[in-house]
């Protein structure tokens, strides 16, 4: 295991390192006295998938197994992060597509929790374009995608922020996130310290410029980015977003 652990950092470092756009894809922000770390890919360019469970039909539970399975498939982990609410048993509490096959039906129910603090949204991939967009607005498009997770609330929608944040909230909690510019960037962001919604809707909003962005989770938010060799195991997770790369033949 340690020897596996050291050779999937060194090949994360050299792959997330050079990467696609010959660029580090991440970096640290400073906003609205807050700090985070964000981290920018191009579907078009860089592969992104989203993974719940291995082919035996145990859930990963983090990335160290993702990260396993992948090097079989002979490809790397170049960025990780937790990717929608789950329930105990890691299964999607929403939405859930995978390879084009709906694994979880989408849920427009209200309740208790972020989940349900309506509207919330998808996150989903199709045809190597990246889109975030509100429940509802989903259904009503028929998307057919390719990959997709479901997660709640809905941080920025068509350029307003969720109606329910509030400036002075006094919920501070180390959050992340996924948005998706006009160019189609995919940007994930991960708090650095506690934030309050309102602000990190804020940083997605005016900052990265993302009409449209997707809360992920709060206190069990995690990230693996290869560049840094950072890898966040403190939570069991259910489902993952990833980028991915390629073992050289």
């Amino acid at each position: 295991m340690i020897l596996f652990r050291i050779g999937f950092l060194l090949l994360g470092l050299l792959c997330g390192a050079t990467g696609a756009l010959g660029a580090p894809s991440c970096r640290d922000l400073g906003f609205r006295q807050s700090h985070y770390t964000v981290c920018q890919f191009d579907p078009a360019r860089q592969t992104i998938r989203i993974y719940d469970r291995s082919p035996d039909g145990q859930p990963f539970g983090g990335f160290d197994s993702l990260a396993r399975q992948l090097w079989k498939e002979r490809h790397t982990l170049v960025f990780a992060s937790n990717g929608g609410m789950y329930h105990d048993d890691l299964s999607p509490v929403g939405l859930f597509v995978e390879y084009g096959i709906e694994r979880q039906p989408i849920s427009t129910a209200g309740g208790w929790g972020n989940f349900h603090l309506l509207p919330n949204g998808v996150f989903f991939l199709k045809d190597g374009r990246a889109t975030v967009m509100e429940t509802q607005a989903y259904l009503r498009a028929g998307v057919a995608p390719d990959f997709a997770t479901q997660s709640g609330p809905m941080l920025v929608i068509d350029g307003q922020m969720h109606p329910r944040f509030l400036p002075d909230s006094d919920s501070l909690k180390r959050r992340n996130a996924v948005g998706v510019d006009a160019r189609g960037q995919v940007f994930f962001a991960i708090s650095q310290d506690t934030v309050r919604f309102y602000d990190f809707a804020l940083l997605f909003r005016d900052e990265l410029h993302c009409a449209n962005a997707l809360y992920l989770d709060g206190t069990i938010s995690s990230v693996m980015i290869a560049e840094r060799g950072r890898r966040d195991d403190v939570f069991r997770l259910g489902p993952v977003i990833a980028v991915i790369g390629n073992l050289p033949d």
